[in-house]
């Protein structure tokens, strides 16, 4: 009796394991879920990408003056518009009026002893046709004239370095532009080895706009043209976004590329090029640089349908009703809320577009 009860106790455990057996595996079991589910399709989408940009006028000049003197006149304005050639400052003229004058006087008075000299010669070679005077006297003769004529040449120049002073303390634009900050005021003495200049001409009608690229996205986009020049060339018109947010009106265009790598950044500076009839950039501005770049019927998936792990994009294929993840490549930058996938899928495949993250591998969907 004792051996039956222990085969009949055998049995209800095994029973008994089995049932626990049976439950455990109906627990494991993965519901089904209901999740949005699309097709992988082709369009074309434009990404863009923003560097920090510094804004400069294509042509800025500081204005030293080439003499020293009392600041007598300012003739602009901050900020106003002046053409080439037009007065800025005027620098006190009365000490170069006067050595000009002096100038022009010592010039007068070479002259004249120019031709004095040269009657002398004049005189001196007849006297020596009648051989009445020596060859020794003519030749002195000679050389006082030429002397005179040294002297004539010294005075012009000296007229003209006193002209030129005098012209000097009328400071004017070297070209179109704006006029900068005024940090001096009349009555100030001024000079060309001065620290600050008396204020900056900006040309404004063009501005440069400065910005930099990794040396990694110009080799791909050197690579893509087939040299720099190519990629100068095909590069697309770029839009600045200006500190308060919004896009200026015009685009620009990159016109070149330095040949140089910063070796502490790795990076390259590029300079754009916008038109700015209407003034509304300034230089020492900021903004952003919006380089587009078009890819034609790319491959895309939702950001919605992709998980990110670490640095590995998946998305969860649906066949017949059951959800296997594929891990995808995808680029570094979105098109808005949309992945471009360069490699793991074809298209035309079924994904869950929405939900990703929820989805269990092997679990049916409705």
């Amino acid at each position: 009796m004792k051996v039956n009860v222990k085969i009949v106790s055998a049995v209800v455990i095994a029973t008994s394991a089995m049932l626990v057996s049976c439950g455990g595996n109906q627990q494991q079991q993965i519901p089904t879920a209901t999740f949005k589910t699309m097709n992988v399709g082709r369009q074309d989408v434009t990404i863009e990408t923003k560097y920090s940009a510094t804004i400069r006028g294509r042509q800025d000049v500081d204005i030293y003056p080439q003499v020293g003197g009392t600041l007598k006149q300012i003739c602009v304005t901050e900020g106003q518009a002046v053409r080439e050639g037009q007065p800025l400052f005027v620098i006190d003229q009365v000490p170069y009026q006067a050595a000009l004058n002096t100038a022009e006087a010592a010039l007068q008075a070479a002259k004249a002893s120019e031709a004095t000299a040269s009657m002398n010669y004049e005189s001196k070679k007849k006297l020596f046709a009648e051989n009445v005077i020596s060859d020794f006297d003519l030749q002195s003769t000679y050389n006082s004239l030429l002397s005179a004529r040294a002297q004539v040449a010294q005075a012009e120049a000296q007229v003209i370095n006193a002209r030129n002073s005098l012209s000097y303390t009328v400071v004017k634009a070297p070209s179109n532009g704006v006029v900068g900050t005024l940090p001096y005021r009349q009555g100030a003495l001024v000079s060309a080895q001065m620290g600050q200049p008396l204020t900056t001409v900006s040309d404004n009608s063009q501005m440069w706009v400065y910005f930099s690229i990794s040396e990694r996205d110009l080799l791909n986009i050197v690579r893509k043209s087939g040299s720099l020049n190519e990629a100068i060339k095909n590069m697309p018109e770029v839009t600045l976004t200006l500190v308060d947010g919004s896009t200026y009106e015009k685009t620009g265009r990159v016109e070149s590329v330095s040949g140089v790598v910063n070796s502490s950044t790795g990076s390259v500076q590029l300079r754009a090029v916008f038109d700015n009839e209407n003034g509304i950039l300034h230089s020492g501005s900021t903004g952003n640089v919006v380089i587009p770049t078009t890819y034609s019927q790319a491959l895309v998936v939702p950001a919605t349908a992709a998980v990110q792990t670490q640095d590995r994009f998946r998305v969860f294929l649906v066949s017949d009703s059951i959800a296997h993840g594929k891990v995808i490549t995808v680029n570094e930058q979105k098109a808005g809320n949309l992945f471009i996938v360069t490699s793991g899928l074809e298209g035309g495949e079924e994904i869950v577009a929405e939900g990703a993250g929820m989805v269990k591998e092997g679990q049916k969907v409705k």
